[in-house]
C-alpha cells in the first residue's frame, strides 16, 4: 500500500511587472512587461491555524519580483532563476515553480520560460 502524501502550495499568478529586461540593444534602457506566476510548495503539509508565520506572505514574493525587475537582466531565464532562488530562501519553501512570459518578445506569440527548483 502506498502512503498518501499531503502538501500545501501558495501562489501568485498573472503578476505583471515592468522590467528592465532584454538582450538586444533596442531593449536596453526601457522597460517591458513580464507576466509572472510563482508557485511555492511548502515544507509543511497543513495550514489552517490562521498564522501567517506558517505560510509565505504573497506580498514578500511580489516585493522580490519588483526588486529584480528594477535591475537590468538580458534574459527572462536569468530573471526566473534569480526569482526562484530568492523564493527558495523562505524557510517554509520546499520547492518553487516560476513561469515568466514576455509578451513583446515575439510579435504574434507569447515567449516565456518555466523552471522548477527544489531545496
Amino acid at each position: 500500500m502506498t502512503e498518501a502524501r499531503s502538501y500545501s502550495r501558495v501562489f501568485l499568478r498573472a503578476f505583471t511587472l515592468e522590467a528592465h529586461i532584454g538582450y538586444y540593444q533596442h531593449e536596453k534602457g526601457v522597460t517591458q512587461p513580464l507576466i509572472v506566476d510563482v508557485e511555492l510548495t511548502l515544507a509543511q503539509a497543513r495550514l489552517g491555524d490562521d498564522d501567517i508565520g506558517g505560510t509565505i506572505d504573497y506580498d514578500k514574493i511580489a516585493a522580490i519580483g519588483r526588486e529584480l525587475a528594477a535591475s537590468h537582466v538580458d534574459l527572462i531565464e536569468t530573471f526566473a532563476e534569480r526569482l526562484a532562488q530568492r523564493c527558495l530562501a523562505f524557510e517554509r519553501a520546499a520547492s518553487v515553480r516560476v513561469h515568466v512570459e514576455k509578451p513583446k518578445a515575439v510579435p504574434g506569440a507569447m515567449a516565456g520560460v518555466e523552471i522548477l527548483r527544489v531545496k
